[in-house]
């Protein structure tokens, strides 16, 4: 499941839903992060309850989507849009619906979507606290899959080390941490998190892993797929995804604090990037 900016809340509806449409579900993959289990994060204006738990398309959305100005104008801009799109694929970077057309996007601005969404967590999570609603929720979804005989398979994705940076300047470390203690006292979680061989990748004009410090290339998500399905695991780096429960929990948080360490050794100049942003941002407040 993949709902871009969800919460617990909106997962568990997606997925409830999902079973009322296809009964012989045997399978999910559940991709979480830190931000869907904040209490301040609300739910997106998009989302709408009663839509969910049917088998067809609810008469407002019919309306909306056919006859509605709304629609109309957006026909019409898709049409403009796809008219006027740039002859090299590598100069559109992101559509205005939030997609990125082109995933690869080697077009001399790396440093700056880095840059852009770094200063976006900054703005997006002013404040953050744990919530137990959200927990709560997560503990449904677990509850849901196992009665209805359903696999689940969780992981944490493996956002660009200048992401985890960035919770580190907000003082936020600690409830990461504790995030996951309180993840895998529910389920094992595997975790592409941390600092390994791909998310470290140094931030250059042309890269390989990542598109921005959060989104990452369609060969990671190969690897994080192959590595969680146990297929073709000897193309995946063998320091990239672990599988953590209960029992290995604290230190496999000792070697991420350890690695880190390392990490800001070897690139000092990604640390005062993340640091001078979170200054700049600090400044504007």
């Amino acid at each position: 499941m993949g709902i871009d900016g969800s919460n617990t809340r909106e997962l568990l509806s997606y997925l409830e839903h999902s079973y009322i449409n296809q009964k012989n579900l045997k399978q999910v993959i559940l991709g979480i992060d830190h931000y869907m289990f904040n209490e301040f994060d609300k739910r997106q204006d998009a989302f709408l309850q009663k839509r969910l738990k049917n088998k067809h398309i609810i008469l407002t959305d019919l309306l909306n989507t056919l006859f509605s100005q709304d629609a109309l104008i957006a026909s019409k801009n898709t049409i403009k849009e796809n008219w006027n799109l740039p002859k090299k694929p590598q100069d559109l970077v992101r559509g205005d619906n939030g997609f990125f057309p082109h995933r690869e996007p080697n077009n001399g601005k790396t440093e700056w979507r880095f840059s852009n969404i770094i200063e976006q967590y900054f703005g997006y999570h002013t404040q953050y606290k744990l919530s137990e609603d959200r927990f709560n929720d997560f503990k449904k979804i677990v509850e849901f899959c196992r009665q209805n005989n359903i696999e689940l398979i969780v992981f944490i994705s493996p956002s660009h080390a200048t992401q985890w940076e960035a919770l580190r300047v907000t003082d936020r470390w600690d409830s990461f941490e504790e995030w996951k203690r309180k993840m895998v006292a529910i389920t094992p979680v595997w975790d592409f998190s941390g600092y390994n061989s791909v998310t470290s990748e140094p931030i250059q004009p042309i890269m390989s892993n990542y598109v921005d410090n959060s989104h990452y290339t369609p060969n990671i998500g190969d690897f994080v797929l192959n590595r969680i399905l146990s297929h073709n695991v000897e193309q995946v780096p063998e320091d990239f995804g672990v599988l953590i429960t209960s029992e290995n929990i604290e230190q496999h948080l000792a070697k991420i604090r350890s690695d880190r360490e390392e990490w800001a050794k070897m690139r000092p100049n990604e640390v005062e990037l993340v640091e001078t942003l979170k200054q700049n941002f600090k400044e504007q407040q």
